[in-house]
């Protein structure tokens, strides 16, 4: 590439780990509308329309001629929302989401006292592997978000670099809740993909970051026994919910079957808030004001722009939101690589000192 594009991707601030971020109470509130609210999907499920989307969306391209499947991608990670674009599903969760604490954190972690609560969410597994390479979470841009243009489309936009005028600013609060003895840490790369990550270690009950995630690559660290890690069954329309058998117990379903039982033990539980961050009132009232928002169309014509002045020879795509081959060409194009020394799973109880 022209210039150094992984080295800008750095978080605002370095993140700040912090214990307690949810009270025991509040914990046990989500955990309790979690299990009596599912079933929850897959997050691959939720996201991509194809394989292909999926390769965009991280690091790395596929080689020439191979079709991916998603078989490549299939990690029994499930993905729910108590509150998405600013509105509390769950009337008992008020304090969980328009929470003056996380707030508070985030102001002094981008110093500004202009914050917006956007959603918080949660994933849960039992055991499972890192679930491919590292990634930096799908962002959004002025006029275009997860609504109205898909994952793939505004992470590309993101690794590009050629969209940082339309970026909105972001900021999270990530607690983690696990206990099992094999792997379930947080594996980050907060001096920039080209430098060594850092990991936060497991096991963890409440601990957690504040951090841009937008900007810094991370992945999670594989965890349980290697061989539940991939039940047999396991689809892309599988399903996690509260096991009526088992107190405590989570069962992952694929259609009408149940393929694996996880036990409290080996339940990871990650809740992410999630919120928007503008560094001043002109900053803010642009972005309701829609003065300066970016379409897809836009966004499309920026690409094929530089595609042509970097003399990328490449047919027109009548639908280039969905065109595999389109896809597959941004992403060799604007891939940044593999964030250095991704530390391999754990497959062996951690080491009691």
């Amino acid at each position: 590439m022209p210039r150094d594009i992984a080295s800008t991707f750095l978080p605002v601030a370095p993140p700040v780990i912090i214990d307690d971020l949810f009270t025991e109470d509040q914990h046990r509130r989500m955990l309790d509308v979690a299990r009596r609210e599912g079933p929850w999907d897959l997050i691959l499920s939720q996201y991509f329309s194809s394989p292909e989307e999926v390769i965009a969306t991280t690091t790395g391209v596929a080689a020439e001629g191979f079709t991916p499947s998603w078989d490549m991608f299939m990690n029994p990670v499930f993905r729910g929302y108590f509150a998405r674009d600013g509105v509390n599903y769950y009337p008992e969760l008020d304090d969980c989401f328009f929470n003056p604490k996380f707030l508070n954190l985030v102001r002094d972690y981008w110093q500004t006292p202009y914050v917006e609560c956007d959603q918080l969410m949660f994933n849960m597994q039992g055991p499972a592997s890192a679930g491919g390479s590292p990634h930096v979470d799908g962002t959004q841009f002025r006029g275009l978000y997860a609504h109205n243009a898909p994952i793939w489309l505004l992470n590309t936009m993101a690794k590009s670099g050629l969209f940082r005028r339309w970026q909105a600013k972001k900021a999270q609060v990530i607690a983690w809740y696990y206990q099992g003895e094999i792997g379930g840490g947080f594996h980050y790369w907060p001096n920039g993909p080209r430098e060594n990550p850092a990991c936060l270690e497991a096991p963890m009950w409440g601990r957690g970051v504040v951090v841009e995630n937008e900007m810094m690559f991370h992945t999670a660290q594989g965890c349980g026994p290697v061989d539940q890690r991939r039940p047999a069954g396991l689809a892309i329309n599988s399903t996690i919910s509260a096991d009526p058998e088992t107190p405590e117990g989570w069962r992952i379903m694929t259609d009408d079957k149940v393929v694996a039982k996880i036990p409290a033990n080996e339940f990871r539980l990650l809740f992410h808030w999630g919120a928007t961050v503008y560094s001043d009132l002109a900053e803010l009232k642009q972005a309701y004001d829609h003065s300066d928002d970016i379409t897809v169309d836009m966004a499309f014509n920026i690409f094929i722009s530089d595609l042509r002045a970097r003399g990328e020879i490449f047919d027109m795509p009548t639908d280039p939101v969905r065109d595999t081959n389109f896809i597959n060409l941004l992403t060799r194009v604007y891939d940044i690589g593999t964030p250095k020394n991704v530390p391999e799973d754990p497959v062996a109880p951690r080491l009691v000192a």
